[in-house]
């Protein structure tokens, strides 16, 4: 039998290219994707249009977060809008979203622990990102104790739950060329905090993404 892995699928390009990676690796994949009150369904479309095309399948969790702290979950608040150059560099920027990938993670490692998957594939980046601090080594390496500890996989199975994030280290161009070359549909992934019919091109995601395609040295961003 095939290895089964849960990949955390929020329908941007990162997340894509971990798809098309951990089924490149021969993984038998679920999709995992969440509806936590952001301020836009539009990535949860290109998620389930990813899943679709490979086939997978995928379920979205819901749930909404009573505190907010995020402008990805209040639409009151404006979306930093900061020069390329600043990004990542300055404090924990208004789109985090409080421990989001803990949250994501524990969902991922109780659906892992109920099927038998033995991996979680997160397409976290530590190179070209908006700075939170889930998304660095340290915090990654602590997950994949917790997976040990805290699940039945871990501590009865004979094979060991790993969390997975094989972009970890990697800059948006090295994530577009490795996309490109495992066939991931970049036209069907959304990265865009604000949401709408086209992507605003001047949020730090849509910049981040500009940028990894221009260092790619491809002229299609979006």
């Amino acid at each position: 039998m095939k290895k089964k892995a849960i990949v955390l699928l929020s329908g941007g390009m990162d997340s894509a290219v971990g798809l098309f990676w951990a089924i490149k690796r021969g993984f038998n994949c679920y999709a995992l994707s969440f509806d936590y009150g952001q301020r836009h369904k539009r990535e949860l479309k290109s998620a389930r249009r990813l899943a679709q095309v490979e086939k997978i399948p995928h379920k979205v969790v819901r749930f909404q977060l009573p505190w907010g702290g995020s402008s990805l979950t209040d639409a009151k608040r404006g979306l930093p809008h900061h020069r390329l150059a600043n990004i990542s560099s300055g404090p924990i920027p208004s789109t985090y979203v409080p421990a989001r990938n803990t949250i994501f993670l524990s969902f991922a490692l109780s659906w892992a622990d109920q099927v038998g998957a033995e991996a979680i594939v997160i397409g976290a980046n530590a190179i070209d990102y908006s700075g939170y601090p889930d998304c660095r080594p340290a915090y990654l390496k602590s997950m994949q104790k917790a997976a040990g500890l805290g699940t039945r996989l871990g501590t009865q199975g004979k094979r060991k739950i790993k969390v997975l994030s094989p972009l970890l280290r990697m800059t948006k161009a090295q994530i577009i060329d490795l996309g490109t070359r495992l066939g991931v549909p970049f036209e069907l992934t959304w990265s865009c905090y604000q949401g709408g019919q086209k992507p605003c091109g001047k949020c730090d995601a849509c910049q981040l993404r500009e940028k990894g395609f221009r260092e790619y040295g491809s002229r299609i961003y979006f």
